[in-house]
């Protein structure tokens, strides 16, 4: 009897896997073909057109995340001083109360506070999309998939074997990733002083550490699918050609390190940055990361297309903003198809598919990959 259901789940997983790969090669995708970027891009030069378009959307990211940002500090700022009393400075005053129960031992803030809110943000997020995955509810989010049919529901042998190498990274990676950082912030001088820095001085490193993330990650990540160094690392990453949420940084430990983690504290090392601002920094590139390997372009959230169409063909897409990939030509074949339609965050409900579909009124394919 045990032999008879290990067949059967033998041949429900074969099946699966040969539905999924006649989707990928209907989307015009071989999965066993892809082993790394042999061969260096002539890309045709940027039209001015499509620069000035990719900076208005980078721009808008920054600054919609800025005004987001000060609206919410400033508001929860006002409620909980006005309904709760709070005196004085808000933040400063909660973050006096952390300082005051774990103390102001910089190793302990930048190695183990960064290590749990950072831990605690990723799983908060990434288990709320998890879940959507697992249960395939609510049903009505299912109308925001970006690559409808897959992950309904999510293999739970792979989705196993993501938890428990996400959290090898988060632990036996992550942690002495931030003691060396610790030491590195300590040769290098960074703010230790027990007052928050300026709300404005804030917004100003969060634009650098937002550049200083593009340029880090998109060469990073692009020299990962070199064909050299994409089969004994990034490939793993690659597994997952839609992704789920939590496989942001299931990835190779040396990729983890120079790839994922690398850039985002790039800037506060440059910058010498508090660790309050590290907290809040690594906090929004999680969120931002989680969000772009969802797999779904919800309204009102930055568009996850990009990353999306970079997993499902591989080499396009490398970057953040999306400025690289259009100086280096490496966004050509994502702005022929309609998920560069696609590419924007919606401000209302409908969702982007029926918004902007893949086929005209007369039901013939538009030009171009589907997606």
């Amino acid at each position: 009897m045990n032999t008879v259901r290990l067949s059967e789940a033998g041949r429900s997983d074969y099946k699966h896997k040969k539905k999924e790969h006649k989707f990928y090669l209907i989307m015009g995708v071989d999965t066993e073909q892809y082993q790394g970027d042999q061969v260096a891009r002539q890309p045709s030069p940027p039209r001015a057109a499509d620069l000035v378009s990719t900076l208005k959307k980078a721009l808008f990211i920054v600054g919609s995340t800025t005004i987001i940002f000060v609206a919410l500090r400033n508001s929860l700022t006002y409620h909980l001083q006005h309904f709760w009393g709070a005196s004085g400075n808000f933040w400063q005053h909660q973050w006096d109360k952390i300082l005051y129960t774990f103390g102001d031992d910089q190793f302990h803030l930048q190695v183990w506070g960064t290590f749990v809110v950072s831990y605690v943000v990723y799983w908060t997020v990434g288990l709320i999309y998890t879940f959507m995955d697992i249960t395939a509810w609510p049903p009505l989010l299912r109308r925001y998939k970006i690559q409808p049919g897959t992950n309904e529901p999510v293999q739970p042998g792979k989705l196993v074997k993501c938890i428990l190498w996400v959290n090898f990274n988060q632990i036996f990676v992550g942690v002495p990733f931030c003691v060396v950082c610790h030491y590195l912030f300590q040769l290098r001088g960074c703010d230790k002083s027990p007052q928050l820095p300026t709300f404005h001085w804030v917004l100003f490193e969060f634009v650098v550490f937002i550049l200083m993330e593009e340029v880090a990650f998109y060469y990073s990540h692009r020299l990962f699918h070199h064909r050299l160094l994409y089969k004994h690392f990034h490939k793993m990453h690659h597994e997952w050609q839609s992704p789920i949420s939590i496989t942001a940084i299931y990835a190779h430990p040396i990729e983890h390190v120079l790839s994922n983690m690398g850039p985002v504290l790039l800037g506060p090392l440059i910058l010498g940055s508090h660790v309050a601002t590290i907290w809040l920094w690594v906090s929004l590139a999680l969120i931002s990361t989680l969000n772009a390997h969802s797999g779904y372009h919800l309204p009102f959230f930055p568009s996850p297309e990009a990353h999306d169409f970079h997993h499902l063909k591989f080499n396009q897409c490398y970057g953040v903003l999306g400025v690289l990939d259009l100086l280096h030509g490496t966004d050509d074949k994502f702005r022929a198809t309609k998920c560069f339609s696609r590419h924007l965050m919606m401000l209302s409900l409908i969702p982007p598919r029926e918004a902007y579909p893949d086929y005209t009124p007369m039901e013939k394919v538009i030009k171009g990959k589907q997606c």
